[in-house]
This record gives structure tokens, sequence and C-alpha cells, in this order.
């Protein structure tokens, strides 16, 4: 009977047998505590990576850049062209045929880059026409001289005459008109006597005209001469050849002003570049003012030099004014070739171990918080109200005042600068609330702003979050 009801009993209540069974299998109080941990620490780790994400986001949302420490030259940047220091240009002054080139200091035929020295025959044209008339010219100082001799045999026989003729003035003013001596012969005799000494007058004239002949005759052929010496074309310095601008068989004209033949450089070992500088920068510009400049024919290899002279006539081209500055350089190594151009560096100042900061750090403010989002961690008015200035533009020295932002948390704070001098990349700064390697803003990550505060995945590629200055 009792084993009947058991029996009954297992089959109305499963559980019940099943416990009596196996009473060790029910859960102990330390397996759900273990449990209850476990679940506590994968929620508070959720938790924390959340808020990391969270924060890594607001974080990337500033472009940032270390401010460094170091030295500062601030310079003027222009664009000139080498020109030698002294050109001469060589011109024919007379008309003719270009026969033949004349030689150099080693022999060689006069051409491009040869070295001359004063005086060294360059050039010579057809003579021909030049010879025959310094030959004429000869010809009429020959005939001039023979002219004033005769001029002065003349003079002699009207001296004769006029003594002969006042001999028998005499005599006949002596007798007078009388029954020996008619008046007709007292008149002849005296008129004779006036003849003769007007005719030694003319005779003297006659030697003053021919002597006068001469000379003009001689300066003639002086000038006939002269001619022929300018066919022979000769340096007048010594130096190079930089253009020779004639060939052998080409006739030059010389007519209001004379051909240019050769141009010659007086000395390439003194260089100048003449540098065009804006009107905006000419004022920091001053004579021996040091400067460096490069040329595209030695790249990588910088030349010295320093300010000259600063021309005062200035060139306006599409409403741009620009002065030419003269700037001195030496070539004792004649690697500088003229014309080159050059690559200008006008040295305005100079600032060794100081706070810099790039330019783009001061330029930048935050833009204006949507509501809510609190990231900027001031109101858009207090931000501006901070700045109070700005960098002064490259080149440019003088102080001045900024602003740059760094980062507090999720949000920027500004900081007021005292603004030095820029190179156009850096600009220094001072203030006792900025160090060394301490981070300014320079900009927004664009990813970071289009993202806002919603979730990423960490496995999702990441574009334009890294920046270009050093990550916080």
């Amino acid at each position: 009977m009792t084993e009947e009801n058991a029996a009954a009993t297992s089959e109305a209540n499963p559980l019940a047998g099943s416990s009596a069974k196996a009473p060790g299998s029910r859960k102990s109080p330390t397996f759900r505590v273990v449990l209850l941990i476990i679940l506590l620490a994968l929620g508070a780790g959720a938790a924390f990576w959340w808020q990391r994400q969270q924060d890594g986001l607001q974080a990337d949302a500033w472009r940032t850049v270390a401010i460094k420490r170091g030295d500062l030259v601030a310079t003027i940047s222009a664009t000139g062209t080498v020109e030698p220091e002294e050109v001469v240009d060589v011109g024919a002054q007379v008309a003719g045929k270009i026969v033949a080139f004349g030689k150099d200091r080693n022999g060689r035929i006069i051409d491009y880059g040869s070295v001359v020295e004063e005086g060294t025959v360059l050039a010579q044209i057809d003579a021909a026409l030049y010879t025959a008339d310094a030959a004429q010219a000869r010809a009429q100082v020959q005939q001039a001289k023979a002219s004033l001799e005769r001029a002065q045999a003349d003079l002699g026989q009207l001296q004769a005459k006029l003594v002969q003729a006042e001999r028998d003035w005499n005599r006949t003013r002596k007798l007078g008109p009388s029954e020996a001596l008619s008046q007709s012969d007292f008149d002849a005799s005296q008129s004779g006597y006036d003849i003769a000494r007007a005719n030694l007058a003319v005779g003297r004239a006659a030697i003053v005209q021919a002597r006068e002949a001469v000379s003009q005759a001689e300066a003639m052929l002086q000038r006939a001469e002269q001619n022929l010496d300018y066919c022979t074309i000769k340096s007048p310095v010594k130096g190079v050849i930089i253009d020779r601008r004639v060939n052998i068989g080409q006739t030059v004209v010389a007519s209001l002003s004379a051909p240019s033949l050769f141009l010659m450089a007086k000395d390439l070992k003194r260089l100048q570049v003449w540098v065009a500088v804006n009107e905006a920068d000419i004022g920091s510009i001053h004579p021996g003012q040091a400067v460096t400049f490069t040329v595209d024919a030695f790249p990588g290899q910088v030349f010295q030099g320093e300010v000259g002279k600063l021309r005062l006539n200035a060139t306006m081209t599409q409403n741009v004014v620009t002065y030419t500055v003269e700037v001195n350089t030496d070539n004792s190594t004649g690697k500088l070739l003229p014309y080159l151009t050059a690559n200008v560096r006008f040295l305005v100042s100079e600032r060794h171990d100081v706070l810099l900061v790039p330019n783009a750090a001061l330029r930048w403010t935050p833009p204006e918080p949507a509501a809510g989002t609190g990231r900027s961690g001031a109101s858009a008015a207090g931000q501006r109200k901070a700045q109070t200035g700005s960098a002064t533009e490259p080149g440019r020295e003088g102080p001045g005042r900024g602003v740059v932002w760094v980062p507090e948390g999720t949000a920027v704070k500004p900081v007021p600068v005292q603004v030095g001098v820029s190179d156009g990349a850096f600009t220094e700064v001072q203030s006792d609330a900025l160090t060394e390697g301490m981070p300014v803003v320079v900009g927004e990550q664009q990813a970071a702003a289009a993202a806002g505060a919603g979730y990423t995945s960490p496995f999702t590629p990441q574009l334009g979050r890294g920046g270009t200055g050093p990550r916080r």
C-alpha cells in the first residue's frame, strides 16, 4: 500500500520526485554573488568605455599644435635679377660693313665670354671710303699751305711797291704842282701811293685768310683721320664680352645714335642683384642690410649680399608700386652668371630662444556654440571680447596683442599674448600662461564636428582625425 502511494505521488508531481532524488543539484548563494559581481564589472567597463569614447570625440574636435621654443628670423621675400655691377655698351661711330673681328688676350677670335684688355681690337669696319676722305683732306691741307706761301710772297711784293710809291710821292710833294710838274702828274703820284698802301693791307688780309684755310684743312684732315680710326673698334676698358651683336659682313649704320656692337662687363667678380620690392615692404629696407638669395642654377646653395642702394624711380604695374633695390654681392668664385633670376630674402630681425606658435593659432577663433552643446566652455561674446589684437604681418617688427586658444577638458579657453615678429609661418609670443610644449588650437576636426556626440564604432575608419599638430 505504501509503495502504491509513493508511485502515485511520483506520477502526480515529477519535480518532487526529482528533488527528492537529487537534493545536491540546487544552486548555492556563493555562485549567485559571483555572477552579480561579473555583471556589475561588465556594466562599469561598458560605462567607462562609453565615457572615454565621448571624451575622445570632444578632445578630437580640436586640431592642436604644441608651442615650441626656438629661433625666429623675420625676412622679406622678393625676386630679382643678377646684373653686372658696371657694363659698357661698345658702339660704332661710323657706318660701314664689318669685315673682321679682333683677338682676345688668349689669341682667340672675339666672341661671347672673351676676356679683353683695354685697347684690344674688337672689330674692323671697311675703311675704304674713310681712307679716301683722309687722303683728300691731306691734299687740301697741302693746297692751303701753298696758298699761304703765295700770300706771303705777294705781301712782300706789295711792300716793295708801297716803298716805291712812297718815294715817288715824296718827290712829287716836294715839287708840288708847278711848271715842272703838272697837276695830273701830282694827283697820279698821290693816288699811286694810296693804292700801294691799300694793296699792302689786302696782302696782309690774304695771309690771314690763307692761314685760316690751312687750319680748316688741318681740321678736316683730323676729322677724316679720326673717322678712319673709328673703323677699328677697340675695347674702352678691361672686361668680359657679355654679348656680341654683329657678324662679319653685317653693315652698321651710325645716324642719330651709335649702334651697339658689343656689351661688356667691367668686372664679373662684383655683381649686383636688382630686386623689385613692394611699396608695403620698402620701409623695412635700408643700405647695409644683410641679404641672402638663391638661384635656380645652384639649388641648395645660399649666397650672401647686402643692400647697396634704393632707387627712387618707382614703377607701377597694374596699380602695384615697386622700388628697385640694388644688392651688392661678391662673385670671386665666378659661379654667378649675369641675368640669373634670384630669390632674395632681406633680413629684417632675429629672435633667439623665444616661444613660437603657428600663425593659424593667432587667427583662429571658436565658432558660435550650438544650443546645449557647451563645447566652447564660454559664450561666443565672451570669447571674442578676450581677443584684443592679432599677429603682426610676416616680416613686420613691432609688438602687438593677440589671443591663442588652449584646450581645457572638452572646452577651449583664450590666453592673451604679446605678439612679436613673424616669419610667415610662426610668430613670437610672450605670456606667463604659456609654456613650451603646451597645445594651442589651430582649427577644428571636420569629422568630429560632423559626428557630434554620437556613437562611433572603434572598428570604423576615422578619417580626418589625425590633425596637423601634435595629439593630446
